[in-house]
C-alpha cells in the first residue's frame, strides 16, 4: 500500500472539517436539550418538543449515513458500512470508466483546447524575441546532440540495407517521367539551360587555343597545316557565335528541340516499356555501386559537421535566422485568422485521437492509484477533501427532520 503524503492545504481542511462537524453535532445537542426540557409537556410545547424529537431522528440518520461513507458507526460493524475502505477499489474502477466515458473523450477534448485559445497564446509567447531565441537554443541543443549520437555504421546500415534497397526495388521511372513532364510544362528548366549555354559560351570564348588543339589533333595526315588552322579557327568561331546565339534567343530552334526531346523523355518514362526497363536497370546500377554508400556515408558526414557548427554558433547565420522564422511564426499566429484555425484543427484532431487510442489507459492511473492506497487512509483522505460539505447533509437532516416532525404533528392533531 502507498502512504498518502500530507499536502500544506490539509491543515486548512482538517480545521474547516472539525468547524463543520461541530456545529452538525451542536444542532443535535440543542435538539436533545430541547427535547428533554419539553418532554410531557402540552399545549404549543407539544409542537416544539415534537419538532425536537424529528430533529434528533433526522440528525442521528444522516449522521449514520455520512458516517457510514468513512468508518463503522460507532465501531459496530454494521453491513453496508465503512463504504469506502471497504470497496474503494471498485469505487475507483467505476471513477475510471465514469471519467473515460464523460470526461476523456476526442469532442470534450477538442472544444476544452479551443475554448483555451491555445493556438494564440502560444503565438503571442512565441511572437517575442526572448522566448523564440529560448526555443530555438534549446532545440538546437536538443538537435546537436541528437546528431553526436547518430553513428556513421548506423547510417551506414540505414543507406545500405533500407534506404537504397528499397529505392532499387521501387520503379522510379513513372515518377520521374512525371516529374519531367512537369517541369518542361512550366518551363522551370529554362534556368539551368541559360547557365549552361552561358557557362559553355564563356568556355568557348576564353579557351580558344584549348579547342584548336582539340580539333588539331582530329585533323588528317595529309593536310596541310595552314589549312588546318583555317578550319580549326572557323570551327572556334562558328561556335562561340553559336553558342552566343543560343543564348541570346530564348525561341532558338536547339532550345526548342531540347524541349520536344525533354517531352518525349518524360512521356517514355512513363509509358514506353523498353525506356522505362533501360532507366530502371540504369538505376540499379547506380545504387548497387559499391562506391554509393560510401558516398552517402561521407556527404552525411561533412553534412552533420556543417550543422553541428552551426547549431553550437550562437551568433551564426543559420541561429539568427532560425529565430527570425520562429518569431514571424509567432505573430502569424496571432495575426492571421486562417493560419491559426488550420493549426487548432491539427491540434485538436491530434488531440482527439490521442485521447481516442489512449484515453482509457490514461483514465486506468485512477483505479491503480486507489488500488495502492491503504483503506482507512483512503477513506480518511477524501473524507478531508469532501468531509466539510457532507456536514451539510447533517445540518439539512436536523433542519428538514424537525420541519417535517412538525408538520407531521401538526396534521395529526388537526384530524
Amino acid at each position: 500500500m502507498t502512504t498518502m503524503a500530507q499536502q500544506p492545504s490539509d491543515l486548512a481542511r482538517r480545521r474547516g472539517l472539525r468547524r463543520m462537524r461541530l456545529l452538525a453535532l451542536s444542532l443535535l445537542v440543542l435538539a436533545a436539550v430541547v427535547f428533554v426540557l419539553t418532554l410531557h409537556r402540552e399545549g404549543a410545547w407539544g409542537y416544539v418538543n415534537t419538532t425536537a424529537e424529528a430533529a434528533m431522528v433526522g440528525a442521528l440518520a444522516d449522521w449514520f449515513a455520512v458516517t457510514a461513507l468513512f468508518r463503522h458507526p460507532m465501531g459496530l460493524p454494521v453491513p453496508h458500512t465503512a463504504i469506502i475502505p471497504t470497496r474503494k477499489d471498485a469505487l475507483g474502477q467505476s471513477l475510471e470508466e465514469f471519467v473515460s466515458t464523460h470526461f476523456l473523450t476526442a469532442d470534450a477534448a477538442r472544444e476544452r483546447y479551443a475554448a483555451a485559445d491555445v493556438t494564440r497564446r502560444f503565438g503571442r509567447w512565441l511572437g517575442q524575441p526572448q522566448h523564440s531565441a529560448r526555443v530555438v537554443a534549446e532545440a538546437s541543443a536538443l538537435l546537436d546532440r541528437a546528431l553526436a549520437r547518430l553513428e556513421e555504421e548506423d547510417v551506414r546500415a540505414l543507406v545500405e540495407q533500407a534506404l537504397l534497397p528499397g529505392l532499387v526495388e521501387e520503379p522510379l521511372s513513372p515518377i520521374v517521367g512525371h516529374l519531367l513532364e512537369e517541369v518542361v510544362a512550366d518551363g522551370a528548366h529554362h534556368g539551368l539551360v541559360d547557365l549552361l549555354v552561358a557557362e559553355g559560351h564563356a568556355w568557348f570564348v576564353a579557351n580558344e587555343q584549348t579547342v584548336e588543339d582539340i580539333l588539331s589533333d582530329r585533323a588528317p595526315w595529309w593536310t596541310p597545316h595552314w589549312l588546318d588552322d583555317r578550319v580549326t579557327q572557323r570551327v572556334h568561331r562558328e561556335g562561340v557565335e553559336w553558342l552566343r546565339d543560343i543564348r541570346d534567343d530564348p525561341t532558338h530552334r536547339v532550345r526548342l528541340a531540347l524541349d520536344g526531346l525533354l517531352t518525349r523523355l518524360a512521356t517514355d518514362l512513363q509509358h514506353d516499356e523498353a525506356t522505362m526497363r533501360r532507366a530502371e536497370s540504369l538505376k540499379a546500377r547506380l545504387l548497387t555501386h559499391p562506391q554509393v554508400g560510401d558516398s552517402a556515408v561521407a556527404v552525411w558526414t561533412a553534412l552533420r559537421g556543417s550543422l553541428a557548427r552551426a547549431l553550437r554558433d550562437e551568433d551564426g547565420l543559420l541561429r539568427r535566422r532560425l529565430t527570425e522564422e520562429v518569431c514571424r511564426l509567432g505573430e502569424r499566429m496571432v495575426n492571421d485568422d486562417a493560419l491559426r484555425l488550420r493549426l487548432d484543427e491539427y491540434a485538436g484532431d491530434a488531440l482527439g485521437h490521442v485521447v481516442n487510442t489512449y484515453g482509457h489507459e490514461i483514465a486506468s492511473i485512477i483505479s491503480q492509484t486507489i488500488d495502492r492506497w491503504d483503506g482507512k487512509e483512503a477513506a480518511a483522505r477524501i473524507e478531508l477533501h469532501v468531509g466539510r460539505d457532507l456536514q451539510f447533509i447533517r445540518i439539512n437532516g436536523t433542519i428538514v427532520g424537525g420541519l417535517a416532525g412538525l408538520l407531521i404533528h401538526t396534521v395529526a392533531t388537526l384530524v
